[in-house]
């Protein structure tokens, strides 16, 4: 496959921000015994601060150390946050280990505290994925009614069909679900878009905001997604790009932070509407 062809803008907001120095946690963590099974942490002083688990992209191929600037912004913002490794594409993971992993975060890593579950990217296919858990075939070790309290998705991933037919990232969703051998016996366990149609809604509080300008994911990702999600909420950035989202201090960063402070305090209050069982 040939090279995507970006905009002047999009290549300099691409280099600009995955070029960024990545910033070393305070606190790191095992939530597992694989390599991979790791996290960051930025402990807030305050007991009370709201607590961001923070899911990376890279197309499931990729190590989380692009996200550490944005990881620690957020904690510069007032955030408790939480970002965590997992077993990736062409590596260790892929179906079934990277949704393993990620099933194990979301169930032992908050440790019974409100959190908002976030993801960029493909890290916002698997934040739609953990919403959707509650609505997985009822033979999925995957499945449970033990949702995330709110999701914000960022420039996600939300339909692994769509992500296959427009051969993103050089074929990433095939990689991910082991081939075209296996892609459609596995879809139905791996892709949001798949498990809402029907269903309507997660159950879960949940917010897709994506840059007007996105030249990485398409829009119709979002605007596919938002069609049979009956109570989500969108967002949608003018002159915002994929990466500004995650960029510490550019204007789609601080929408992402406000949006996130919105979220954790409608969790604590308790205004979050209840799972589907």
């Amino acid at each position: 496959m040939a090279s995507r062809e970006i905009s002047a803008f999009a290549a300099e907001e691409e280099r600009r921000v995955l070029n960024l120095r990545p910033v070393l946690a305070p606190v790191h963590g095992k939530y597992g015994d694989h390599p991979h099974q790791t996290y960051d942490a930025w402990p807030a002083e305050d007991p009370g601060a709201p607590l961001v688990l923070l899911l990376h992209g890279g197309y499931w191929r990729y190590d989380r150390m692009h996200l550490t600037p944005f990881a620690a912004w957020l904690a510069a913002q007032g955030f408790s946050v939480l970002l965590p490794g997992f077993r990736r594409s062409g590596g260790a993971g892929g179906y079934p280990e990277t949704f393993d992993d990620v099933a194990r975060i979301v169930d032992t890593l908050p440790e019974g505290r409100p959190y908002v579950l976030a993801g960029h990217c493909s890290g916002g296919h698997l934040a739609l994925w953990c919403a959707a858990r509650a609505l997985l075939p009822a033979d999925s070790p995957w499945h449970t009614a033990s949702l995330p309290p709110a999701v914000l998705a960022l420039a996600p991933l939300t339909d692994l069909e769509a992500t296959r037919r427009g051969r993103l990232s050089n074929d990433a969703a095939l990689q991910l679900l082991g081939g075209s051998g296996l892609f459609e016996e596995r879809l139905p366990y791996a892709d949001p878009l798949t498990l809402l149609t029907g269903a309507g809604t997660t159950g879960v509080r949940t917010v897709l905001l994506h840059g007007a300008v996105d030249e990485e994911v398409p829009l119709s990702q979002f605007t596919d997604y938002a069609a049979v999600h009956a109570d989500l909420e969108t967002v949608v950035l003018p002159g915002t790009g994929h990466y500004t989202l995650i960029e510490p201090g550019a204007p789609g960063a601080l929408a992402v932070a406000d949006t996130i402070r919105r979220l954790a305090t409608a969790t604590t209050a308790g205004r979050t509407p209840p799972s589907v069982l």
